[in-house]
C-alpha cells in the first residue's frame, strides 16, 4: 500500500487499545446505501460516533488528523471534522464538488487520499465517466482521465483505486460488471473476469474485487488466474448478497461488506474471514446489512496499514 501519511494516532483512538487488543475485535468505520449514517463502531459494537446521512456513501476513509473524508452521490466528496465529544454530528470543513456538464452533476463514489496532498475521486454520467486527482486544499484538478462506454451513470463507477503501479482500478456495476485496470493516459491495460463494486492491488501482486451482485470475491493474480475465491454460500450461516467494501488485514483475514440491497442476503453486515473462509469477527445484528464501505480504525491495523 501507498505510505500516504505519516501516521499520528489521534487521541480519540488512544481509549481503544484496551478494548481492541483482542485479534477477533474491530473498532470500524462504515457507510453505506441505505444506511442512513456515516458512523464508528467500537470494538464492544457499541456507535462511538455517527451522523444522519441519507445520500448514498460509497466510500469513507478516517484520515490520520481525525477527519473523515467521504463521498456524497450527488455531490462529489466531502471531509467533515465528527464532534466524537458528543458522539453526534460533525462539522464540514472542506468540500469539492465536480463540474457541471450540460447543467447536470454526474455520480461521485470515490474517495482516496494519495501522496502529494491529492485525493483521488471520480464522476460517472451516461457513457462517459472522468477520473480526478485533486488538490486536497483548493480542491483544484490536478489530472483527468475520460472513459467512455462504460455503461450508466449509475452502473459506472464505484470505488475507484489508484495503485503502487501508478495505474487505476475501476469498475462497472452494471454494463457487464466487469473490473478494469487503465494506465495514466486512459489506456486499458488490463479487464477481469469479474468485479462490480471495488478492485484492490495487494502487496503481493494480486489484486483483490468484490464482485458486488455476481455474489463473490475474487484474489487474481497477475497472470489473470483465480488464486482464491468465496462464493454466495462457502461460509457457513452466511448468504453473500452484493459483494461491496474490502479491505485485506495484515494478519491475512480478509473484511468484506455483505449489502443486502438488492435482496439474497443472509448473515451479518460486515465479517473478517481467514483464507480457508472461516468467520472470526462481525458486526452485530442490530446493524443492517447496508454498509459498502468499511475501513478497520484499530489502532493495530491503523500502524500497520495506515490507509487503505
Amino acid at each position: 500500500m501507498f505510505a500516504f501519511f505519516r501516521l499520528i494516532l489521534p487521541a480519540f483512538l488512544l481509549p481503544a487499545l484496551a478494548v481492541a487488543s483482542e485479534d477477533t475485535a474491530h473498532r470500524v468505520l462504515i457507510s453505506g446505501c441505505g444506511l442512513d449514517q456515516i458512523a464508528i463502531v467500537g470494538a464492544n459494537q457499541e456507535t462511538e460516533w455517527s451522523i444522519p446521512f441519507h445520500d448514498e456513501v460509497s466510500d469513507a476513509v478516517l484520515l490520520p488528523n481525525g477527519n473523515i473524508l467521504h463521498s456524497v452521490k450527488k455531490e462529489g466528496i466531502r471531509e467533515i471534522k465528527p464532534d466524537y465529544a458528543s458522539g453526534k454530528g460533525a462539522a464540514t470543513v472542506w468540500q469539492w464538488s465536480p463540474p457541471l456538464r450540460d447543467g447536470q452533476r454526474g455520480e461521485t463514489h470515490s474517495c482516496q487520499p494519495l501522496p502529494g496532498n491529492r485525493i483521488l475521486t471520480g464522476e460517472s454520467f451516461d457513457n462517459l465517466s472522468f477520473i480526478r486527482e485533486i488538490d486536497r486544499e483548493t480542491g483544484s484538478i490536478l489530472k483527468t482521465v475520460e472513459l467512455r462506454n462504460l455503461g450508466g451513470a449509475h452502473g459506472s463507477f464505484r470505488q475507484i483505486r489508484k495503485t503502487p503501479q501508478g495505474t487505476y482500478l475501476v469498475t462497472q456495476q452494471q454494463n457487464g460488471g466487469k473490473a478494469m485496470e487503465f494506465d495514466q493516459h486512459g489506456n486499458l491495460v488490463r479487464t477481469f473476469i469479474d468485479g462490480r463494486y471495488t478492485a484492490v492491488r495487494l502487496p503481493n501482486g494480486n489484486t483483490l474485487i468484490a464482485c458486488g451482485d455476481m455474489h463473490r470475491l475474487l484474489e487474481i493474480a497477475p497472470d489473470n488466474s483465480i488464486v482464491w475465491e468465496v462464493g454466495q454460500k462457502d461460509i457457513p450461516g452466511v448468504t453473500l448478497g452484493f459483494v461491496a467494501g474490502i479491505q485485506r488485514l495484515p494478519n491475512g483475514n480478509t473484511v468484506l461488506c455483505n449489502w443486502g440491497g438488492h435482496g439474497h442476503t443472509s448473515g451479518p453486515a460486515v465479517l473478517e474471514i481467514t483464507p480457508d473462509k472461516k468467520i472470526v469477527w462481525s458486526l452485530a445484528p442490530r446493524i443492517p446489512n447496508r454498509v459498502s464501505s468499511i475501513q478497520i480504525i484499530d489502532p493495530e491495523t491503523l500502524k500497520q496499514a495506515p490507509l487503505r
